[in-house]
Formats: C-alpha cells, sequence, structure tokens
C-alpha cells in the first residue's frame, strides 16, 4: 500500500545551497521550492531520480548511504553490484581484478544481480501471457519511475508489472545458495551497489512490499574509489569465480533496452526522465495505442547514466557491449534449478499503490472548486515562468496559492506593477523577497556562491 511518507537518499546541504533555481527547474514532479535562500523539497512529491543532484552547481545535494563498516556485522558479508559497475573500469582491468578487489574490502561473497536472469525473464513473460488486457505493461526495474508512476499518472499504477528489479533476484539468489551451503540467514549480510540515489531508497522503502531483503547500501561511486586504489596497489588478482550463471542478457540488462529486447511483441524503450513523462502523457491520453510493454529508465543510457557512477555513460556502455559478448546467452545457461521455485517465489510485488501527492483535495467537490480557483489565478500571472517566486513556473505558485502555501504576492513583476500603482510599499516588496531568497542576497558581493561560472 501506499505508505505516506516516503525515505529519501538525496538531501541538500544548508551550508553549500544558495537557491540558485537550477534544481527546481529540471524537477520532473516539480517537488523544489526556494524558501529563504534555500532549496526545499516536498517529501511527497521527490522520486529521487537524482535530476537535482546534478544540476546543482555547487554540489549543495549529497546521498544518504549505509557505512562500509557495516559489512563487518555479519559473518557472510555479499556484495551485489549490478553490471554497470563494471562498466566504469577501464578494459586494462579484467574482471577478476575487480572481483577480488571488492573482496580486499572486507566481502566474502561478490555478484553482478544481474544473474540468473533467465528467472526473472520468466516470471516476467507469465506475467505478461497472465495479464492480456493491461496495456501497456510497465517495466518495475526502475524505482524512480515506479514513483513517478504512483504521483503522476495513478490511472497507470495497475500497468506496473508485478515482478520485483534485479537486486532482488541476486538477494534471494544468493540467501538461498548460502542457506543451501550451511549458512544461516542471520550470518549473512547482503550489501547492495547503488548506481542512484532512486535504488538506494528502493532498498530502504521499497514499493510493492514490506521490507527489501537487502541489508545495507554502498554508494557506487564511493566503492569504485575505493577499489581503483585496490587495483593500483594490488595489479594481480586471482580468480573469484561468483559469475556462474551471468549471461549476456543479464550483462545488457540495466541498459536501454535491456528488457525491451527480449519481448517478441511491439515493445517501446525510453530513457531520460524529462521522456519518460512525455511518453507517459501519451500513453495516459491514449494518443500511443497498440504497446504490448514500456521500459521506462530514469538515467539517459539507463543505469549507465546514474548519478552515482563515474566516467562517462557513452563510454559504459561500450565497454559492456564488449563484454557481454565474452558471455553465453541466458538460454545456455545452466541455472541451479534446485532452488529456483524458492527464489521465484519471493519476486512478486504487492499491489502498487497511487500516490495523492497531485490532489487539491481528497473531497472531489472541493478539488473541482480549487481547480476553478487555481484556473482564476494563473489568468492573473504573468507566465514568464522565471522562477524568481521560488516555485518553478507560474502554473505551480498559482498551485501553491491555491494549496495556502503561497501568496500572489509572491511573483515579483505582480509586485513591480503593485509598487507602481501606489498598492504596495518599497519596503513591503523587498521583505517578500527576502523571504523567499534570504537576507544579504541582493547586496553586492563578486565573492558570493552564484558568482560567474561558479560551479560549471
Amino acid at each position: 500500500m501506499f505508505k505516506g511518507k516516503k525515505y529519501h537518499a538525496l538531501r541538500v546541504d544548508p551550508n553549500k545551497c544558495f537557491g540558485c533555481v537550477h534544481c527546481i527547474k529540471v524537477c520532473p514532479t516539480e517537488a523544489i521550492r526556494v524558501k529563504n535562500g534555500l532549496a526545499v523539497v516536498d517529501d511527497l512529491r521527490c522520486v529521487d531520480c537524482g535530476n537535482c543532484m546534478r544540476a546543482c552547481p555547487v554540489d549543495a545535494f549529497y546521498i544518504i548511504q549505509d557505512d562500509l563498516s557495516k559489512i563487518h556485522d555479519y559473518k557472510y558479508r555479499v556484495a551485489l553490484f549490478p553490471s554497470v559497475m563494471i562498466g566504469q573500469f577501464p578494459e586494462s582491468i579484467t574482471d577478476d581484478q575487480i572481483y577480488w578487489a571488492i573482496m580486499q574490502l572486507g566481502f566474502t561473497h561478490v555478484y553482478e544481480v544481474e544473474q540468473p536472469i533467465s528467472w526473472l525473464v520468466d516470471l516476467m513473460l507469465d506475467h505478461h501471457v497472465r495479464n492480456p488486457e493491461k496495456k501497456p505493461l510497465i517495466s518495475s526495474f526502475c524505482p524512480a519511475i515506479v514513483r513517478l508512476i504512483q504521483i503522476k499518472y495513478p490511472s497507470l499504477v495497475d500497468n506496473i508489472m508485478q515482478v520485483k528489479a534485479p537486486h532482488d533476484l541476486a538477494a534471494a539468489f544468493v540467501s538461498e545458495t548460502l542457506v543451501k551451503q550451511g549458512a544461516s540467514p542471520e550470518e549473512t549480510g547482503l550489501f547492495y551497489i547503488a548506481p542512484c540515489s532512486a535504488k538506494i531508497a528502493a532498498v530502504k522503502d521499497p514499493v510493492g512490499e514490506k521490507e527489501s531483503s537487502v541489508n545495507g547500501v554502498i554508494n557506487m561511486n564511493e566503492l569504485y574509489n575505493r577499489v581503483m586504489k585496490v587495483i593500483a596497489s594490488h595489479p594481480k588478482a586471482e580468480f573469484t569465480g561468483f559469475r556462474d550463471y551471468l549471461s549476456r542478457e543479464g550483462i545488457l540488462w540495466p541498459l536501454t533496452r535491456g528488457e525491451a529486447r527480449l519481448f517478441k511483441r511491439r515493445s517501446m524503450a525510453v530513457d531520460g526522465i524529462h521522456n519518460v513523462v512525455r511518453i507517459l502523457e501519451k500513453i495516459e491520453t491514449e494518443e500511443i495505442p497498440d504497446v504490448d510493454f514500456l521500459e521506462l529508465r530514469s538515467c539517459d543510457q539507463g543505469c549507465a547514466g546514474g548519478i552515482l557512477l563515474s566516467g562517462n555513460r557513452f563510454m559504459n556502455v561500450e565497454r559492456l557491449a564488449r563484454r557481454s559478448r565474452r558471455y553465453p546467452r541466458y538460454s545456455e545457461v545452466v541455472n541451479d534449478n534446485s532452488i529456483v521455485d524458492a527464489v521465484k517465489a519471493t519476486l512478486h510485488l504487492e499491489e502498487v499503490v497511487a500516490s495523492r501527492a497531485f490532489e487539491l483535495d481528497p473531497d472531489r467537490g472541493k478539488a473541482l472548486e480549487k481547480m476553478a480557483k487555481l484556473e482564476r489565478i494563473i489568468c492573473q500571472l504573468p507566465a514568464i515562468d522565471c522562477a524568481a517566486c521560488g516555485a518553478p513556473n507560474c502554473h505551480a505558485l498559482a498551485e501553491d496559492m491555491v494549496l495556502g502555501k503561497a501568496k500572489m504576492s509572491d511573483c515579483v513583476h505582480l509586485q513591480q506593477q503593485w509598487q507602481h500603482q501606489g498598492k504596495m510599499t518599497n519596503e513591503r516588496a523587498f521583505n517578500n523577497l527576502e523571504k523567499i531568497w534570504g537576507r544579504g542576497r541582493f547586496e553586492a558581493d563578486c565573492k558570493k556562491r552564484g558568482a560567474r561560472n561558479e560551479g560549471f
């Protein structure tokens, strides 16, 4: 069910943020406002896509993660990471070196999460066959997209495929494998190496399940830097294994078209969250008919474009394409079928429930009244969408007014008009500006944050 307040991996550092509006302009759900000179994030609207972090010129956004030392709470310490982790490294560094280096950081087992991918493919195709009336079926792979649909496109929540993501597959697979080898679940710690903030939030506060089977989340960027240091000091590595069930399709799974290429009927793969928004709007209004499957990824190039990856996403994609050719197809991989039923049983999502984050009022009659009021307010606003009011555009400001979160006087252009007409004093107008942008913001200072070219 929808739990209301949500966990978010993204945070704002008030010592760095100066309210430059870069973030509020790129947020796909208009979840950010500037208040008193700082970015303020609406908990219910944020989908943890990371666009704000990517756009911030002074790195005011940061990620909450688990400390690496937490792994030592367990006897069996398992690192689970997507294949894009490997794609960051130069091709002169081998898979064995990377796996070995991760183990030197304290892990006892290392697995790429896209294995055995054939079991996940079977579940997805079966879900597709059993739900012919749901068109298009929408991949549940990207947690930012799942939350986006919950919040902004509630009519499409029933179209989300009720199958968990690869990190849940790997967690179940490794857990069953270790139990079979004699390990107890209490002694086993599963740690996901996350490529983005949305994946961290998906582990800490999963949609469609009560709690994740993953015990902790590590920032991929931090682990990459640690691994590079280990490899630099110990360039030779021993063979580590742990890749018996890895396939060509599994390696390519987190990239754009990783899922769509396996569906024989009409499928579409869309990456970049603003592209996804445009497609979902057309799907919701039935402008794009007869699509059987939608693979939607928040980041450009899929997880290769995750905000916690180092290096160039296009080079990552190229490296993984070359790497995948060295592995068998998923249909050729011999899996451990003794645990297949136990693993598959854990991979079904519960019902995904729509959010009410965009409701003007839970009462339908009052909501219609507020909608009419919103339209009247918009008529008074200049439609410049300058964000000088602290909201991303005039429509968002009007919405804030209807919800009692803003006033008409927050619009600086109307302030100017009212001052000219003698309806507002200069002092009151300036006080309104300081309420949004903070004290001292408009004093000349060539060294202040936001000076020319800073952060770019």
